[in-house]
């Protein structure tokens, strides 16, 4: 969808960012549902599981929803999505890539961008739920060094014949990790979060920043500046999880934004066709 921005036609993307349960809509059919709509994008959020004895708190506040206690493998659930359609992006919104083994992530990422036809966009976060990273071994003090080195060993493991990583956290000795991504040279990697950690790490590893959409435009430029001035101009950048407001869409596209996604609520297939309705709805109007 193409619109205004400083007396330019800008070609806005617009998608949607849900949890994926066993009590909502099927991924296969919720794919479908929003390629028929014209949108763009499917971006899924991720935990293995929620610990019953629980410290941290929500990062939402208050009790901790439902979706959270219910999700489905994003990349399984991806994949059903990406089989339904021709066109659709599908993405991780976000993977929680401390608490998963790499080797693993990397097989699973290159075969979902394979058979997609190179339409997966890895979105990635070092997550809040520190029981549910303990569960998997992971060590939420030093969850972000962690994600760093994955990052680096991950685009080895994806672009190199054999690869080998050896750092404090991340050690293999040269290996055949096949099959590789349809995309070239890798699907691109969107760094989730706001924090100073993060956004190195979108310069450092990221081929675009996943942002929440309590980012300010004036935050936006003044990343996008501070990007630049690190050698890494013109980073792209999503914002995930927003809601369908015009005002603050104008403000995100002026500062730079590109790629937006609503947040759609977690529902029978029902009620999910009747939201995508009012996104599709919306989009044709902001737009026209």
């Amino acid at each position: 969808m193409y619109v205004a921005r400083g007396g330019l036609l800008v070609d806005m993307k617009f998608g949607v960012s849900t949890f994926v349960t066993d009590e909502g809509i099927r991924p296969g059919p919720l794919g479908a549902a929003l390629e028929e709509r014209g949108l763009s994008s499917l971006f899924l959020a991720e935990h293995s599981h929620i610990p019953a004895s629980r410290e941290s708190p929500y990062p939402g506040g208050g009790d901790l929803p439902r979706k959270y206690y219910r999700t489905l493998d994003p990349f399984v659930a991806l994949t059903a999505a990406a089989a339904t359609t021709r066109e659709l992006t599908v993405g991780t919104g976000i993977a929680l890539l401390p608490q998963r083994d790499l080797i693993h992530t990397a097989n699973e990422g290159a075969s979902l961008d394979l058979v997609s036809g190179g339409r997966f966009v890895l979105g990635v976060g070092i997550g809040w739920n520190r029981e549910e990273m303990r569960n998997h071994g992971a060590d939420p003090a030093v969850r972000g060094a962690l994600m760093n080195e994955q990052l680096e060993a991950l685009t080895r493991l994806w672009t190199q014949e054999q690869a080998e990583f050896h750092g404090r956290f991340v050690d293999f000795d040269p290996v055949y990790a096949w099959p590789k991504p349809a995309a070239s040279p890798h699907p691109p990697i969107y760094v989730g979060g706001e924090s100073t950690a993060a956004l190195r790490r979108t310069v450092a590893w990221g081929d675009g920043w996943l942002l929440r959409p309590h980012t300010t435009p004036d935050e936006i430029r003044q990343a996008q500046d501070w990007f630049a001035e690190q050698g890494k101009p013109d980073v792209p950048m999503a914002i995930f999880g927003a809601p369908a407001d015009e005002k603050l869409i104008a403000g995100w596209a002026e500062a730079g934004v590109e790629h937006v996604t609503f947040m759609l609520e977690t529902a029978p297939e029902s009620g999910t066709l009747r939201e995508l309705d009012e996104f599709a709805a919306f989009v044709q109007r902001y737009a026209g």
